[in-house]
């Protein structure tokens, strides 16, 4: 018999721990190979981690919330193999494994971590000024800090997980006990006139709320406070200014809507906007190269790579950014292509981790949601980002040679939100409209 390893795997460059939401499989269930064993979720996806090999699970190392390093060890799995005679003085043989299709689960939250053999020193909560020996998770202390709740707080709350620990549904409760105005009374030390210390009840006040009766408190999801996190680091990290363009699209609706049939006849795809938009957006980034930078410890990093990021609805509600790798390489049909297949598997929850990372610029079109036009917000470490509004018919002033003469237009905003750290009003101004040119100057005539 062999016992093999299963390692935590490395789901981005940027991934350095996940959490295990579920194990599948328990102690001495059987395995096969490319078995499901366990779901883990990440700062990005969720994702379900398949057995390297066929056997037994003898151990699982860590439970169910824990949050593991990449590249450690989570369960042993014993084979039909045979075993070295030096195996009691090997360790486990590691074995490489492949995560399956990650799923962008928003319902599923992360819990606090396990114990560890060696647990970080807790850092204090905002607004602190006291550390504690008491270990809590590093979500714990998240919602601490975003609740402003004290090291010296958290440490008078009775916990519920292993040796005492606060979980997150402790201090959840804990959260809503003090939103409804029903804080526990907790034990805070007073001085004696001695100056020893003594102990003494007090009620914490409660977080001022405005509820009625018909009010409704939904916990965020997982992704949900994600998305949350991501986008006021956003707002925190870069200065965000917004040029807007309207542009004639006329040519382009024209022709769209003249070649979309034949266009699916002859590739077995639709064409809608969004890869139209994109090739228009490649060209201008060909003339901008500036504009597809990113900025990461105060130095500019100017991207060789056209990887351009496309903000996708979830059957959540929520969004997510596949990307598309090497951009400027495809044509019209390949970005077609591209496109919908990113679209058809973020909506079925079978993206994969590599397929939403290395993204450089993105665009987001929030005209499928009717919207004319927004204000988007940086997809950081990229400086950039593109909003399409809807396409509506206006009344316009065109130029003939006979004079000014007003008719009925396709038009579209385009809303260019940018990093003003890096890129100034000409560039970021400049692009935007280099891009509504190139849409305007769409060719009518164009083969399919």
């Amino acid at each position: 018999m062999a016992k093999v390893e299963l390692i935590m795997p490395k789901m981005g460059e940027s991934i350095m721990e996940a959490t295990i939401l579920k194990w599948v499989k328990k102690v001495g269930d059987k395995v096969e190979e490319d078995e499901t064993i366990l779901e883990i979720a990440t700062d990005k996806v969720d994702s379900e981690i398949p057995s390297p090999v066929d056997g037994v699970i003898i151990e699982i190392l860590h439970p169910e919330e824990a949050i593991i390093e990449v590249g450690k060890p989570i369960a042993i799995i014993q084979t039909d193999a045979a075993e070295s005679a030096d195996t009691e003085s090997t360790p486990p043989k590691a074995a490489a494994i492949t995560p399956a299709a990650p799923v962008p689960a928003e319902a599923t939250a992360i819990a606090p971590a396990a114990p560890q053999s060696a647990a970080p020193a807790p850092t204090p909560a905002r607004g602190n000024t006291t550390s504690s020996d008491r270990f809590y998770s590093p979500l714990v202390k998240s919602i601490a800090k975003k609740e402003n709740i004290s090291i010296s707080e958290l440490d008078t709350l009775p916990g519920s997980g292993a040796k005492g620990r606060v979980t997150k549904k402790d201090i959840i409760a804990y959260v809503a006990s003090r939103t409804n105005g029903s804080a526990p009374v907790v034990p805070v030390a007073a001085p004696h006139s001695n100056g020893a210390a003594h102990s003494t009840s007090i009620g914490l006040t409660p977080a001022a709320s405005s509820m009625s009766g018909g009010d409704e408190i939904i916990e965020m999801g997982r992704m949900r406070k994600l998305i949350a996190d991501h986008m006021v680091m956003s707002k925190q990290t870069s200065p965000h200014v917004t040029s807007f363009v309207e542009a004639d699209v006329t040519n382009l609706v024209n022709w769209r809507n003249a070649n979309k049939a034949a266009f699916q006849k002859k590739y077995g795809e639709k064409i809608t906007y969004t890869p139209i938009i994109m090739e228009a957006v490649i060209k201008a980034i060909k003339d901008f190269p500036m504009i597809n930078i990113s900025v990461v410890d105060g130095k500019i990093h100017v991207k060789k790579n056209i990887n351009i990021g496309m903000a996708a609805a979830l059957p959540s509600g929520n969004l997510i950014v596949p990307v598309i790798k090497n951009a400027d390489y495809l044509n019209l049909a390949g970005l077609t292509k591209s496109v919908n297949d990113l679209a058809n598997r973020a909506r079925a929850n079978k993206l994969k981790p590599e397929e939403i990372q290395g993204g450089t610029y993105t665009l987001t079109n929030v005209g499928t949601f009717g919207n004319v036009m927004g204000t988007p917000i940086i997809n950081q470490p990229q400086v950039a980002i593109l909003a399409a509004g809807a396409i509506r018919k206006k009344p316009a002033v065109i130029e003939t040679e006979y004079g000014d003469v007003i008719a009925v237009r396709q038009q579209m905003f385009l809303s260019h939100s940018y990093d003003h750290r890096v890129v100034d009003g000409f560039l970021g101004g400049s692009f935007v409209r280099r891009v509504a040119d190139y849409l305007e100057g769409f060719d009518l005539n164009r083969s399919i």
